[in-house]
């Protein structure tokens, strides 16, 4: 097994990685369909083709359902939770073996810094380890009926589901979803983003690697319209896990709608930072920075709104824009602070906001442009960049960038930073800097969105429960909650005397 300065060696000499698998994974093992029809997958950071992989269709997604299907009614829903807790556990110390691979492999696909690649992968080998010390935890509840009856719940696998996995954490989601569904006895077949699909076919060989009986996690590669949609509307599906845009996430649920399929949707986030004026300055300034320019800022809970009030707005600014001034840009590889936005059809689309922005006479501090790697010129970047005093219906405070773009919210006091929070059509997650404890969590209850983070952006892990508010969707996702999904419960009532 090649460690990671191995594998970086052999990509700058061949261009590409050896062990990448090309056929979707089906039963146990990676084939290619008799059409053998293959996709390109790009390196973000030179904008270059790396790779290539299997362009699935319907027939693709029929064949995994259906063998996902059967593996679970003659196997998976009867083994035992304490075997499938061990797969698990196996599963996760997998992970870590391959923690170079699944890491170098991650950032060619998606063109994060390798240092945050690796801490999505480490974080993934935490979710199978969590999920699988809760396989033998799922325990129902008693009636009191009285002494002529005995009623009880048990909580059973809802049979096989469907994760529509996003290009911006591949591992990380395909890991989020897959984890606490097999914990629950469900069966899994799972479509990558096209960007980004090879993580969670390596995945899905390390999870047949650990026991996981042949067909319980099958991964179908392709695009959306061939693969998603198919995979959505099957009538074999009995729960779909979407993470994605609004528009897409509709999609899926009037989809969903035709064969009252259980739906869990992760959408849009437009999340504000709520700056007060007694914060720890530094602590705050270090929270904003990651909550907006890690990955580049493509994360659905990315902080992209700073509201601050007014007392402190000139000087905390004056210091953000300095420190980001300071980032560097670079291939991942290179494990620069910034890497490269994913596609150059996303690029565009960044470009375009702020194209449209300095058109309006946006107040733009820094960045605003799309740029190359200092290095090699090439690649999909964008300059962090951040834009002062945007009115709350500006596109810039309503609109998901998905990209490293800060707008800045002047608030006159809490109350008006609480009204600045909520004027927004999402409600994913909020951050709020202060040093009144009481103050944070009269906010935090005020806020309206699914997640609170007090003095650190992106507290919290696997444990803590995950979703949305408003048009950024429902459902949780993660902790003890995430596995709710995964379960249908069932009533017994029984008269004994």
């Amino acid at each position: 097994m090649l460690n990671a300065s191995e594998l970086i060696a052999e990509y700058e000499k061949t261009g590409t990685l050896e062990a990448l698998p090309i056929g979707h994974f089906i039963d146990g093992s990676f084939a290619r369909p008799a059409h053998n029809r293959t996709m390109e997958s790009y390196d973000p950071g030179r904008g270059e083709v790396f790779a290539r992989f299997t362009a699935g269709g319907e027939g693709d997604v029929d064949e995994a359902v259906r063998s996902s299907k059967r593996a679970f009614e003659t196997s998976w829903r009867d083994v035992s939770p304490v075997e499938r807790a061990r797969i698990l556990h196996r599963t996760s110390a997998l992970i870590l073996e391959n923690l170079d691979l699944l890491a170098v492999a991650e950032t060619l696909d998606s063109g994060k810094p390798l240092q945050e690649a690796y801490g999505d992968v480490k974080g993934a080998a935490r979710t199978f380890e969590y999920y699988a010390g809760a396989c033998d935890k799922l325990q129902g509840d008693s009636f009191p009926l009285g002494p002529d009856y005995v009623g009880y719940t048990i909580h059973e696998p809802v049979g096989v589901t469907a994760h529509i996995i996003p290009w911006n954490f591949p591992i990380s989601t395909a890991a989020r979803g897959f984890a606490p569904a097999l914990a629950a006895g469900c069966a899994v077949v799972a479509k990558p983003a096209e960007q980004t699909p090879f993580t969670a076919l390596l995945l899905a060989r390390l999870l047949y690697e650990a026991g996981l009986p042949a067909g319980i996690c099958n991964v179908v590669t392709g695009t959306g319209a061939e693969v998603g949609a198919p995979l959505t509307r099957h009538a074999d599906i009995d729960h779909i896990t979407f993470t994605g845009s609004v528009q897409t996430g509709r999609t899926v649920m009037k989809t969903a709608a035709d064969e009252v399929t259980r739906v869990v949707l992760e959408l849009g986030g437009k999340s504000p930072v709520v700056v007060l004026k007694d914060c720890d300055k530094d602590q705050a300034l270090n929270g904003v920075l990651g909550a907006i320019f890690e990955n580049a800022g493509q994360i659905c809970s990315a902080g992209s709104r700073l509201v601050i009030e007014r007392s402190i707005h000139e000087e905390f600014v004056a210091e953000l824009v300095s420190r980001t001034k300071s980032l560097q840009l670079g291939h991942g590889l290179s494990k620069p602070d910034l890497g490269p936005v994913n596609s150059a059809e996303h690029l565009a689309k960044i470009e375009g906001f702020l194209d449209r922005a300095k058109v309006r006479g946006a107040d733009v501090l820094t960045g605003g442009s799309a740029t190359h790697d200092p290095a090699s010129g090439k690649g999909w970047f964008f300059e962090p960049t951040i834009v002062d005093r945007v009115s709350d219906k500006d596109e810039l405070a309503q609109e998901e960038i998905f990209g490293p773009v800060l707008t800045v919210q002047v608030a006159e006091d809490a109350d008006d930073a609480l009204r600045l929070a909520n004027d927004c059509q999402y409600g994913l997650v909020a951050g709020i800097y202060t040093s009144d404890f009481a103050k944070a969590h009269q906010l935090a209850r005020k806020i309206d969105a699914g997640q609170i983070y007090i003095n650190e952006y992106f507290a919290g892990g696997i444990e803590v429960p995950f979703g949305g508010n408003k048009k950024s969707g429902f459902g949780r996702e993660k902790g003890l909650e995430g596995l709710a999904s995964y379960c249908k419960t069932k009533s017994i009532a029984a008269k004994i005397a």
